[in-house]
């Protein structure tokens, strides 16, 4: 074994298996069916979006927090609050999904089924296109959403970058999915952007790849100190396991990338 090889196979490894695919699909349409039955014309449109439909959205067993995006596009404007729809949402999931988890994760709902959250996100159109609830933090209730931008971003990188685009997303996805989830560095769009966003130098394989976005990736210095720890370790983790290859110890380099991105099968 080596760096490349055991990046190579956990990079394989972190995708959806066909059941975990098959059984994502039953339940987007029993959640389509029901989303015609509770609202009728009341809403648009509905369609899944998100990290499912590109390609890098982790198995639950790599990490916990993975969802489905799904967007539900009402026939309103932004004249409607945005709690408005939260709150429409949050009837419908108690009345079609009574036995299931949820909570409101503002500006969305979260629904827990047994394997896989969904993460319904209302949405109303408006001149200059699609808008969903702006985060709580903001001073705005409505912003401008482009749900497939990133689908054509990660897909053009992916084909420019030797097909490693995506593996190596989801390395950094399952390394940042260590933590418990108010430790992560990064949310997951925000790696995706990261990559899709870098120009990769004479990189050949997956292990380039990771060596050079490792080194590039941001430091976090407006991060909370325990992220930006995470971050730095894993800077040194990834140095460490260079210098080591380029002393000829393959196999420990191997070793200390594992303290980065353990063995997932």
């Amino acid at each position: 074994m080596s760096v490349q090889s055991h990046l190579s196979a956990v990079s394989s490894n972190l995708v959806l298996t066909t059941s975990e695919t098959s059984a994502i699909q039953t339940s987007i349409s029993t959640l389509s069916m029901r989303l015609n039955s509770h609202f009728g014309s009341v809403i648009n449109e509905h369609f899944k979006f998100g990290s499912s439909n590109r390609g890098t959205i982790l198995p639950r067993s790599a990490d916990g927090k993975s969802d489905v995006d799904y967007m539900i596009v009402f026939d309103e404007d932004t004249s409607t609050k945005p709690q408005t729809l939260l709150s429409r949402l949050r009837r419908f999931v108690e009345t079609k999904y009574s036995t299931s988890d949820f909570r409101q994760s503002s500006p969305t709902i979260i629904l827990s089924l047994n394997h896989i959250h969904f993460e319904l996100v209302p949405a109303v159109r408006s001149t200059g296109g699609l808008q969903i609830p702006a985060p709580s933090s903001d001073y705005i209730e409505w912003m401008h959403t482009y749900p497939y931008t990133a689908d054509k971003a990660i897909s053009d990188h992916n084909a420019n970058n030797k097909f490693q685009s995506k593996p190596l997303v989801r390395l950094l996805k399952f390394w940042n999915a260590q933590a418990d989830p108010y430790s992560r560095p990064f949310s997951s769009f925000e790696l995706e952007q990261f990559v899709t966003g870098k120009y990769f130098y004479l990189c050949t394989n997956i292990k380039d790849y990771f060596y050079d976005a490792v080194k590039s990736l941001p430091d976090g210095w407006d991060r909370a100190a325990s992220k930006r720890d995470r971050i730095s370790r894993l800077k040194e983790i990834a140095a460490k396991a260079q210098q080591l290859e380029r002393d000829d110890m393959p196999y420990s380099a191997e070793t200390e990338i594992k303290k980065a991105i353990p063995v997932f099968a």
